[in-house]
């Protein structure tokens, strides 16, 4: 529907307007651009909050600041960040082809406060997140391609980064410990890790918990729970 000029001033002077422009003069049409991205499915009504739009912008700032006033990236290695860097690739990704931008994003975030925690930011791993981000921060992702990272072209005809599947599966797991369906206790166990084995850990933390009770059954479903039935 197109306003008439009196229209759009009536709508304007009852404040239930937000105009694009108002908000890219303010905060920046990247930061607005992920705060669009980020409010939820893409196909779902959603309210405006003005908070949110500056929390897009805090961070972005912080993946400016991360990429031009520390340190980090560095040549190296850094093992502690692989298996969350090759999951975030998948799952952006994904996320990207499914439409699921709000989740992507969240991802992404996730990452950046993983990131935040090291000494070191792989280079590999810094190129990487710049290309999973442009497509919703092309402006700040373009800067950071030529200023911090030193390259001359466009980022925008980069290839799109890969992931390497056995990298990103947890080397560890939480397991939640049921009593008839009914959360009593959480286990550290590896992935894929042996039933009999897991077994053996969740009875030596539980046993005290089942004493002079009768145990009907145990339901084990790998890598999600462990399901006592007692009576």
């Amino acid at each position: 529907m197109i306003l008439g000029k009196n229209s759009e001033k009536r709508r304007k002077a009852k404040g239930n307007v937000i105009y694009p422009d108002d908000m890219v003069r303010e905060y920046g049409a990247d930061p607005l651009r992920i705060y669009e991205m980020f409010m939820g499915p893409i196909d779902a009504a959603k309210p405006w909050d003005p908070n949110g739009i500056d929390g897009s912008k805090k961070f972005l700032d912080r993946v400016w600041r991360l990429y031009t006033e520390t340190d980090k990236i560095q040549d190296a290695k850094n093992k502690n960040l692989e298996r969350l860097y090759h999951y975030t690739v998948k799952k952006v990704t994904n996320d990207y082809e499914t439409m699921g931008f709000n989740t992507a994003i969240s991802q992404m975030m996730i990452f950046i406060n993983s990131v935040y925690k090291e000494s070191i930011f792989p280079r590999e791993y810094a190129e990487g997140f710049l290309k999973l981000i442009n497509p919703v921060a092309p402006h700040i992702t373009e800067e950071l391609w030529n200023i911090s990272l030193g390259h001359n072209g466009t980022i925008s005809y980069e290839k799109w980064p890969e992931y390497d599947e056995e990298k990103t599966k947890q080397e560890e797991i939480t397991l939640p410990i049921q009593f008839n369906g009914k959360l009593k206790a959480t286990v550290q166990i590896a992935l894929d890790e042996d039933e009999a084995s897991v077994k053996e850990k969740v009875h030596s933390l539980v046993d005290s918990k089942l004493e002079g009770k009768n145990i009907v059954k145990e339901i084990y479903v790998k890598n999600k729970i462990y399901n006592i039935v007692i009576k």
